[in-house]
């Protein structure tokens, strides 16, 4: 496994493999299962074309908002390393700020629709940050196709708008959201919670599972309805500090007043002390 720690060296060793298939999984490190999962499917989506996989481990700080967990996001480089080149990775990019950012730069990427609900109304300027950092990783790395995790899925929705709008010639590959046994997304920032927040954590998870299952069941009828048994059923979380719920179009993430014609997609986030945990579902 080849770790690439600046642009330079990037730019050196893709100039010796310019005619190869590859595929990206940008991540900010502190890995866990569910990184490893966008590995595995990285290397099926890689090993179509007899191409590779490359990894980013980049903290982007664009993306983090004023009293965001920034300087306190884990670094744990060389043990991610390690991950990386036991679950198949052929390269991974890890360059400082410095590198990926001028210190007087001037141009980024803004956002206009599709982030100015559900987290992005919770943290105003990040999916900004999000698109400028991934556009970067994009024109730095040169992939064919990249993956990226339905946990995040408004992130992910922004990125396929992002690759649609600028013309990006690379396939948005999205991967199925791992999961505790008891339900918990995984996610770097669970290392945060308690251990009694931890015990209710899931119950967000289990909250949008019932409340997806009465839709489909015809039991909540309407999105307001199936609001309004959401909060009932996440009101077993006394720990938790609801963020948002929303019952939202899959594709333009708009929030949908009816059922029928769009495909629903259920979206949480709430508190759990400092710690802002998100998640969603959609309709089986």
């Amino acid at each position: 496994m080849d770790v690439l720690p600046d642009k330079t060296t990037l730019r050196a060793w893709l100039a010796s493999r310019s005619d190869r298939y590859r595929v990206l999984v940008p991540t900010m490190g502190a890995l866990h299962r569910g990184h490893t999962s966008l590995f595995e499917r990285a290397r099926e989506q890689s090993a179509r074309r007899d191409g590779e996989v490359i990894a980013s481990i980049f903290v982007n700080p664009t993306q983090f908002g004023p009293g965001e967990d920034f300087s306190a996001y884990p670094r744990p480089l060389e043990a991610d390393l390690e991950t990386c080149r036991a679950h198949g990775v052929n390269a991974v990019f890890v360059p400082g700020t410095g590198d990926m950012y001028s210190e007087d730069r001037s141009i980024t990427i803004a956002e206009s629709r599709l982030s100015k609900t559900l987290c992005g109304a919770s943290r105003p300027g990040h999916f900004d940050g999000v698109c400028t950092v991934v556009a970067k990783l994009f024109l730095l790395t040169q992939p064919a196709a990249a993956v990226f995790g339905q946990k995040d899925f408004q992130q992910l929705t922004v990125i396929r708008r992002l690759v649609r709008d600028l013309d990006f010639p690379i396939e948005i590959v999205g991967a199925p959201t791992i999961r505790e046994a008891d339900g918990l997304a995984l996610s770097s920032r669970n290392a945060y919670l308690t251990p009694e927040q931890r015990v209710q954590a899931p119950l967000l998870h289990r909250a949008l599972v019932n409340t997806a299952r009465g839709i489909t069941e015809g039991l909540l009828a309407t999105p307001a309805a199936a609001r309004e048994a959401f909060v009932a059923a996440f009101a077993e979380a006394t720990l938790a500090r609801p963020d948002y719920f929303e019952i939202v179009d899959t594709t333009t993430l708009e929030c949908l007043e009816s059922f029928g014609g769009a495909e629903p997609r259920l979206l949480a986030a709430a508190f759990f002390g400092t710690t802002r945990l998100i998640d969603n579902v959609g309709l089986s």
